[in-house]
């Protein structure tokens, strides 16, 4: 049943608790969820999950979405924020670890090591080359994994203060970083 109905009317009907507006949504963003999803994460069965989440949430969430909102952006910046969330939770699992030590166990490890604590040495030295409050705004938002808007709580800043510390910041730390700054991301990931 494809609705020919635009986003707009389908946001009004789903907060007016229409499951059939939900079924209409589902019906035009599924699939492409589906297709983004598999993109970034190879198991289709946790796709599959992450592509019902996000559909879960929309309806958790109905009142909150404003009429205004593009459905398509909403849904796209959740199944991000559900494939992230997936990520981190593989990167902690018990099996990723052990993975890791059999993999450090094949290597020889101490080179690799002495390379790894170089990388993470130079990567604490370009941060705390930067500005006091750029340099705050990148400890708390990369390592500490705040949102921005805790972080500007604890910094009594205000929110775009902080997102424009962060962009500068980890502009900065591109800079100085140069190449290296790749696996600079991927540091927080397995830390």
């Amino acid at each position: 049943m494809r609705t020919g109905k635009d986003e707009t009317t389908l946001i009004a009907e789903l907060k007016q608790d229409s499951q059939q507006a939900l079924r209409g949504i589902y019906e035009r963003y599924a699939g492409r969820l589906y297709a983004f999803g598999l993109q970034y994460c190879k198991s289709r069965e946790c796709v599959e999950e992450l592509v019902e989440d996000t559909f879960v949430w929309l309806w958790t969430h109905r009142q909150s979405i404003r009429q205004s909102n593009s459905l398509r952006a909403v849904l796209f910046i959740r199944m991000r924020h559900f494939l992230i969330n997936a990520y981190r939770t593989t990167v902690n699992s018990v099996e990723f670890e052990d993975y890791l030590h059999y993999k450090g166990r094949l290597t020889d490890g101490d080179t690799d090591w002495l390379e790894y604590d170089d990388f993470v040495r130079m990567v604490h030295d370009a941060i705390a080359r930067l500005p006091e409050t750029q340099r705050r705004v990148v400890q708390l938002s990369r390592m500490e994994r705040l949102s921005n808007h805790d972080i500007a709580r604890r910094l009594n800043l205000k929110e775009q203060t902080v997102k424009n510390q962060l962009s500068l910041g980890l502009k900065a730390l591109k800079q100085m970083l140069g190449p290296a700054y790749g696996l600079y991301s991927l540091l927080f990931f397995v830390n």
